[in-house]
């Protein structure tokens, strides 16, 4: 499953909003209608997993961790403790809870953007201002790309 593109959208009063048609196919296509809603760990964006990258997820946070590894436990706890079960209504909408908003900075206009087995959900202006630069982009995809970093990182 691999979500790619990006796509506005409005938000209404409720926090209603309607998930993009190419990414409800996606979900439709793999037989995906639970989903889980968090705030990105990194950025100030909300994600959407899928229940099966969830449980992936959750699954890789557990085996790096036991019962007594206190940091490791913490770090579950955090990023289980707020996500959200989701699902697409009748309509192919999702209700952003407001606590999510407030903490990404959505009002009422969002960006959808599909990242590899995940959907982002930033601000329209958070989302502008993070995929405007493009010489940055470059830069990143030079430096993790060259030859020299790639044969660093086979060595390692």
């Amino acid at each position: 499953m691999r979500f790619i593109g990006n796509f506005d959208a409005k938000v209404d009063e409720k926090g209603r909003v309607f998930v993009p048609s190419s990414f409800r196919k996606i979900l439709q296509k793999n037989e995906t209608d639970h989903l889980i809603l968090r705030r990105d760990v990194f950025q100030k964006c909300l994600v959407l997993f899928p229940q099966e990258i969830w449980d992936e997820q959750v699954d890789a946070i557990t085996a790096r961790t036991n019962m007594f590894d206190r940091q490791g436990r913490d770090a579950l706890r955090r990023f289980v403790a707020s996500a959200e079960p989701m699902t697409l209504d009748s309509g192919g909408r999702i209700l952003l809870p407001r606590r999510y908003m407030e903490e990404a900075n959505i009002h009422s206009e969002v960006r959808f953007i599909g990242v590899d087995n995940t959907i982002e959900i930033w601000s329209r202006q958070e989302a502008d201002s993070l995929l405007d630069n493009s010489e940055n982009l470059a830069d990143m995809l030079e430096e993790m790309m060259s030859p020299k970093t790639c044969q660093q990182q086979e060595k390692e």
